[in-house]
């Protein structure tokens, strides 16, 4: 079996799709070392140095940005799986053509465009969207990663649910309460981080409502005072826009940002510390196709606090705090207990740690196998 791959994301592990086609090629080889597998990457892609053994690369060449991205889904990687003759074309992104040479597998991580309209404001983004949802419902198979997300999909594609399968992500194990600890102390100092902090590491689009979260750090700052600061990691936007709003200005008409670190872009690498070295982890976002860094954070031996919505309560099961979404005072309520009841904080961890093995990319990887082989069985 032969399958060739849709890479455009790889040099992304910043972002949902390249983590998953990162993390399922290696668990793919482990699981079926007979598989045939080729990554098709766009040209702004640096060759891979960390790929699999025998996974074949074929760099394209064409433009980048948004139409050289919807040139290369449509036009240049279906010519590539046609060329190099594979079995099932697998695009690990909601990015699928509108015609395949292979049978098609399209990963939909979530169809947030579709459920929250204002991802898909603008002629541009409107057609985009139509464009990939046309090319998922030929797919031959549909994968996500979780079943809230599977959900969304029959409601707002019209795909039968028999045609979606859920293979859950995972993380790696970096993330480990006590493995790795040693590289700790240098990442609290290249990050200048306090003693004792809450950590919220993500993103900052609307969707994240990370506002809930700066309100609801202004309860905590009345009762713990000095005592813990807020740290606030991640990539910051051009502030000001519906999709971007202005969170600094938040902050200082909260007047909060004494007690409030901004450490910008956190590398990869650096993650699993953060996680380990904060008292507790803040997740406020109000809608994910799966919500990894709640995983991240439950596998680390951290405390999480979490949005009772969409797939978080179905991947913490037990092992979070969860609170009803936009509810900042119950938000503070939740860090305050875990910052202040240490016998809640242990139990907590206890059951985050538990409740993160029950995910693994090699179950993963399984489920996507089984889906391979039940595609190419199909008739027709």
């Amino acid at each position: 079996m032969h399958i060739a791959f849709n890479g455009w994301f790889w040099d992304q592990p910043n972002t949902g799709s390249g983590q998953y086609v990162r993390h399922l090629l290696p668990a793919l080889r482990r699981v079926a070392p007979e598989l045939r597998m080729t990554l098709v990457l766009p040209p702004h892609n640096p060759t891979p140095d960390d790929l699999p053994n025998d996974v074949t690369i074929v760099t394209t060449r064409g433009g980048s940005g948004n139409l050289g991205k919807v040139w290369f889904e449509q036009r240049t990687y279906p010519r590539v799986v046609r060329r190099v003759g594979a079995d099932i074309a697998h695009v690990p992104y909601w990015g699928p053509p509108l015609s395949s040479p292979a049978r098609l597998v399209t990963s939909i991580l979530d169809v947030i465009p579709l459920v929250i309209p204002a991802y898909s404001a603008g002629f541009t983004r409107q057609l985009y969207t139509s464009l990939v949802s046309a090319g998922a419902r030929g797919s031959a198979h549909i994968l996500t990663i979780s079943d809230a997300a599977k959900a969304d999909i029959v409601t707002h594609l019209g795909v039968p649910e028999a045609m979606i399968t859920t293979t859950p992500l995972a993380v790696d194990d970096h993330y480990h309460p006590r493995l790795g600890a040693e590289r700790d102390a240098d990442a609290r100092r290249k990050y200048n981080l306090p003693d004792n902090f809450v950590l919220y590491l993500g993103g900052f689009d609307a969707r994240k409502q990370v506002n809930q979260l700066l309100l609801a750090w202004t309860y905590v700052q009345q009762a713990e005072g000095e005592n813990v600061q807020l740290v606030i990691g991640g990539r910051e936007p051009q502030w000001g826009s519906p999709m971007f709003p202005d969170l600094r200005k938040y902050a200082a008409d909260l007047d909060i940002n004494e007690s409030i670190r901004w450490i910008g872009y956190v590398d990869e690498a650096d993650k699993p510390s953060l996680y380990r070295l904060a008292k507790v982890f803040v997740f406020p976002s109000r809608y994910e196709g799966f919500g990894l860094p709640v995983l991240e954070a439950m596998a680390s031996g951290t405390p999480v606090v979490a949005n009772d919505v969409s797939s978080i309560p179905e991947i913490v099961g037990d092992g979070a705090y969860l609170v009803p979404s936009g509810d900042s005072r119950k938000m503070a309520g939740a860090i305050l207990a875990l910052l202040l009841q240490e016998s809640l904080r242990d139990s907590l961890i206890n059951q985050g740690l538990a409740r993160a093995t029950h995910f693994s990319w090699r179950k993963t990887a399984k489920a996507t196998l089984d889906v391979y082989e039940r595609v190419l069985a199909m008739e027709g």
